[in-house]
């Protein structure tokens, strides 16, 4: 016997704006204004009493780009650090590439300001500590921009382990695949991109410095100088999902494997990488990120428990439940008729058949979220919410380290080719 049930799952999103008082109106700067700082900057001016002021980004192009997104009265300039001077500016939006968060949030925290900060939170993993110092130190809200942790859907998922819907966890498994040259991070290249529109030096910050390179700045992610490769771009998402639905804080082991598979266009960042990992609550994770995969971008999870299984997807949750049976069971074909007789003599003794046989019920149930939902403007949005109330945010300095430093545990096993060791708890390698 089969049954389905479909929900359609709240909208969190108000679809009405919200008077906003005078004082409560706050002023951003975006720092770091490729695709996803443009894409945060978007959201975050549909967030009712929020105004950009002001975009740093090392690409004139970008600058008078955002020009034309937001004003010519938006201030625009290479150097970030004339943002954080400006006393009229409340938080920034940090999309920079990974190897200079750490010291842009650092900065803008001592600058006085509240920070919004792209994933993964770190480059390496000395850097998590500092920024969780120097958020304490300045009492300065600071919201990671992993945005599944603030969706709907992920929030029902976690709704469903709390309430044990599918028991104790035994597995989790998690992929992100892509076939494309753009999911391979493979950015078009501006025709006007030189040494003259593109402040080279800046860019390079602590990375190795090279003759100027319009390949490694537009597709930085392709170089572990300027990035974390799939593990800190998109394994950091599914540890996100992880620890938020499951509330757990991370993994002890971690022994990954991958490599170039089919992307060999002078990149050092794997395209194809696969990784397991043990949590101290008794389950273990898989992850899978494969940008040749053969098929259609999708990205997922499966939690399997004792007494069901769910999947998520981005706009769905699916949970399944089959009662397991409470007997044993048996296999006595190889005895002969007469031990077959005895054994089944004493095992009804011991298990009463009080219940008829046949295939166990299964009971689907699906939550979908409405159409056009974005988790991304309620990640954002929540950011603001803090800001304003002073409040914890969904996604702090903590939690994010926990997932970006899970994440690159996959990266130290990759490169060693040996298993790694962290403490999630004290969040530092063994």
């Amino acid at each position: 016997m089969n049954g389905l049930k479909t929900h359609l799952l709240a909208q969190e999103q108000s679809t009405t704006a919200v008077p906003v008082a005078a004082n409560d109106h706050i002023q951003i700067a975006l720092i770091g204004a490729g695709g996803k700082g443009m894409e945060d900057a978007g959201a975050a001016v549909e967030v009712p009493g929020v105004k950009l002021v002001a975009v740093a980004d090392c690409y004139d192009g970008r600058l008078a780009h955002s020009k034309e997104l937001w004003g010519d009265d938006v201030f625009t300039t290479r150097d970030y650090h004339e943002i954080l001077a400006r006393k009229d500016i409340d938080a920034v939006i940090i999309g920079t590439p990974d190897h200079w968060h750490k010291q842009a949030a650092i900065d803008a925290m001592n600058a006085g300001k509240d920070v919004y900060l792209e994933k993964p939170m770190i480059h390496t993993h000395a850097e998590g500590p500092e920024i969780i110092a120097t958020a304490r130190k300045t009492h300065r809200i600071i919201q990671i921009g992993s945005q599944r942790v603030s969706s709907i859907v992920y929030k029902k998922a976690r709704e469903i382990v709390q309430s044990g819907g599918i028991g104790k966890i035994t597995a989790i498994s998690a992929w992100w695949d892509r076939n494309s040259s753009l999911g391979a991070w493979t950015y078009s290249i501006a025709p006007d991109a030189s040494e003259q529109t593109i402040g080279w030096p800046r860019f390079l910050g602590t990375a190795p410095k090279i003759p100027f390179n319009p390949e490694h700045f537009f597709q930085w992610r392709k170089w572990r100088a300027y990035g974390t490769g799939v593990a800190g771009d998109l394994f950091v998402h599914l540890f996100s999902g992880t620890h938020f639905v499951t509330g757990t804080n991370g993994p002890t082991r971690a022994m990954a494997s991958g490599g170039l598979r089919f992307w060999k266009d002078g990149r050092d960042a794997a395209d194809a990488l696969f990784g397991v990992f043990d949590y101290p609550q008794g389950f273990n994770l898989t992850l899978r990120v494969n940008f040749a995969c053969g098929g259609q971008e999708s990205e997922g999870f499966v939690f399997n428990g004792t007494e069901g299984s769910m999947t998520v997807s981005w706009g769905e949750v699916t949970l399944q439940r089959v009662p397991r049976e409470t007997e044993p069971g048996y296999n006595i074909e190889t005895f002969t008729k007469a031990m077959q007789e005895k054994f089944l003599e004493q095992y009804r003794a011991k298990y009463p058949l009080t219940h008829p046989s046949g295939p166990a019920y299964s009971a689907i149930e699906k939550f979908s979220a409405p159409t056009g939902y974005s988790d991304g403007y309620d990640h954002i949005k929540n950011f603001f919410d803090a800001v304003r109330s002073r409040k914890p945010v969904v996604e702090d300095a903590v939690f994010g380290y926990r997932a970006a430093g899970a994440a690159l545990l996959a990266n130290l096993s990759y490169s060693t080719g040996k298993p790694a060791h962290w403490d999630p708890e004290a969040m530092k390698l063994l």
